[in-house]
């Protein structure tokens, strides 16, 4: 099984809303075969706190313009490791800190990676030059 044709578009949104936001190291997997409970995780980094916030608030606005609400939210008063929980997707919005410190890119690296749009998917939204992935 895969992700599903929903889940890849709400990853893609996602994905774009967070590089608009200037997120760094931006990767998508299909998590589909190992859960049960999504389809899709989405990973992004931001330097600070604010830059966290300004991300999640950008990702929740587009997808909500495409009829998606998440079912749970996770971390916005630390804004440190913001999970956001749409069902089909799962999106992580970690500060630079925490993404490196939990590395949950080793947790899932068997997992097939989603590929992401221009200029997305290009420059992992002016992260590590490696488009994202590992």
């Amino acid at each position: 099984m895969t992700a599903t044709d929903r889940a890849v578009e709400l990853v893609e949104i996602a994905a774009a809303a967070a590089a608009d936001k200037l997120a760094s190291d931006i990767i998508a997997y299909d998590v589909s075969e190992q859960l049960v409970i999504t389809d899709a995780f989405l990973l992004c980094s931001a330097s600070n706190d604010r830059q966290v916030r300004a991300i999640v608030d950008e990702i929740e606005e587009k997808l909500a313009r495409a009829g998606a609400k998440p079912a749970r939210t996770e971390g916005e008063r630390e804004a440190r490791w913001v999970l956001l929980d749409y069902i089909d997707i799962v999106v992580h919005v970690q500060h630079a800190e925490e993404r490196v410190y939990y590395s949950l890119e080793r947790l899932w690296k068997d997992c097939p990676v989603i590929p992401l749009p221009e200029p997305v998917g290009a420059s992992g939204a002016h992260g590590s030059g490696d488009g994202g992935r590992r």
